[in-house]
């Protein structure tokens, strides 16, 4: 099938690098002249590195031009970190066609920002948003056109927005990840599956100190102590109080099923926390106040978990404290803005006005 992938990062370049390995037609699309440009003279290729050995594959097409990335594309996957998201839709909203499926691993709710920019452009077109709940891939940049692939997800969680298009945008998205994929309801659903918000700001804030004091730091590997495993877990809790609050069901992939021996298969199978670690490729420097674990995970997760559990009337007092501790780290308030119902436009609808909007659309 043909795919185009949006941006230039370590989830876009595995996402190209693996589709092409499957032999799909693969487009990929980076706003960066120049690193479009080198790409191309290296004769548009990914070197993916997984457990299998190397693979050099060659891409379609190389391009800064969306509109030509994505002519003809049945299904449009953008990885990139949520605070990138209004900017990249605002530029992909004007050239979306009917039956076109827009994949975001994961969003933050962003879906909604996607669907919004289109209808914002005047873009009538019949288009599917969908988020997951977590990046089909862990997965590293080892160079500038390399990629190492950890692992693959093998159960994938999706919203779709509108819920009603979610039979052709699953079918659409199945077809890119065979037996992989499961529906989960709708985006807010897909959102509230995200696992970044809840894996990372613990690991972050309570990881400040060496995380500062060494040049580099795994906070999977020495990071991950069992204080810290016991606040993840209370963490996950509010988030899964707050899906049922809403009225969605199990399964709630806890966080806990990533580090379990046994029992429930979590996203990315079994044994992956130890094959993460095992890597080696996040041992990284981390810059507390730029890191996407703190602008992403942190800011905006966490806001929109607040701001949704108000919205459910769950309380959520973990979420906010580390939002506070977040915000004091950065010198700024996170409790202001960030991503909330308000923010998306959305603060004004009751529950089930919402609900309405997520399963019919605009």
């Amino acid at each position: 099938m043909r795919i185009a992938v949006l941006g230039g990062g370590n989830g876009s370049f595995a996402a190209a690098g693996d589709f092409a390995l499957s032999e799909h037609d693969v487009r990929l699309w980076r706003r960066d002249a120049d690193q479009v440009a080198a790409h191309r003279d290296a004769g548009s290729r990914i070197v993916v590195k997984d457990h299998d050995g190397r693979h050099d594959v060659k891409l379609t097409m190389v391009t800064t031009d969306i509109a030509e990335a994505i002519s003809g594309a049945e299904l449009i996957l953008c990885p990139a970190p949520a605070f990138a998201q209004p900017e990249i839709a605002s530029l992909l909203a004007p050239h979306l066609r009917d039956g076109q499926v827009v994949f975001l691993p994961p969003a933050t709710f962003g879906s909604m920002i996607f669907a919004q920019a289109t209808r914002e452009a005047g873009n009538r077109a019949k288009v599917s948003f969908a988020e997951s709940g977590t990046l089909p891939w862990l997965t590293r940049k080892h160079g500038p056109f390399e990629v190492a692939i950890t692992i693959r997800a093998k159960r994938l969680p999706i919203g779709v927005f509108p819920l009603e298009e979610a039979p052709h945008a699953l079918d659409v998205i199945g077809r890119a990840f065979p037996g992989v994929i499961e529906a989960c309801g709708d985006a807010l659903s897909g959102a509230l599956m995200n696992a970044g918000p809840i894996i990372h700001p613990p690991l972050i804030v309570m990881n400040a100190g060496p995380i500062e004091h060494f040049e580099r730091w795994d906070i999977h590997k020495e990071g991950t102590q069992a204080a810290i495993r016991r606040v993840t877990d209370a963490l996950d809790a509010e988030r899964i109080a707050v899906r049922e609050a809403l009225g969605y069901g199990a399964p709630h992939y806890p966080l806990a099923h990533h580090y379990a021996k046994d029992g429930e298969i979590w996203m990315y199978g079994r044994g992956s926390h130890d094959r993460l670690t095992d890597s080696g490729d996040w041992r990284e420097r981390i810059v507390l106040t730029e890191h996407r674990y703190m602008r992403e995970d942190l800011r905006l997760g966490l806001s929109l978990l607040v701001s949704v559990a108000t919205l459910a009337g769950v309380a959520t007092p973990l979420a906010k404290a580390f939002l506070a501790v977040g915000g004091a780290v950065c010198g700024e308030d996170f409790g202001r803005g960030g991503r909330t119902l308000d923010t998306l436009g959305l603060g004004s609808l009751s529950k089930a006005e919402l609900q309405t909007l997520l399963r019919n659309g605009f």
